[in-house]
């Protein structure tokens, strides 16, 4: 009789440690797909960023390669300190 008893509730622990584990297991797989969900939109958030900075860097080539021509040269002269061609006429409206 006690050699029945005796398997009996060795399977069973054994049962109770195997459910443990799958409970486990369980558990840590939820919690690795919620932190897989966090990381890619994350990566994702970190995409759009490093596209709008790489955006901006055109932005800034382009308007220094702009600022050494001779337009840009002539346009600030013109607005900021009036300046003019010897052929040219300067018209200044009256107020």
């Amino acid at each position: 009789m006690r050699n029945k008893y005796r398997r009996k509730s060795g399977i069973g622990i054994i049962s109770i440690m195997v459910l443990c584990i799958c409970g486990i297991v369980v558990f840590k797989s939820v919690e690795l797909n919620n932190r897989k969900i966090n990381v890619k939109s994350q990566t994702e958030e970190l995409e759009k960023k490093i596209k709008a900075e790489e955006d901006k860097s055109k932005e800034i080539q382009n308007y220094s390669a702009y600022i050494e021509t001779k337009g840009y040269i002539e346009e600030i002269a013109r607005e900021k300190l009036g300046l003019v061609y010897e052929e040219e006429i300067l018209i200044i409206p009256s107020e």
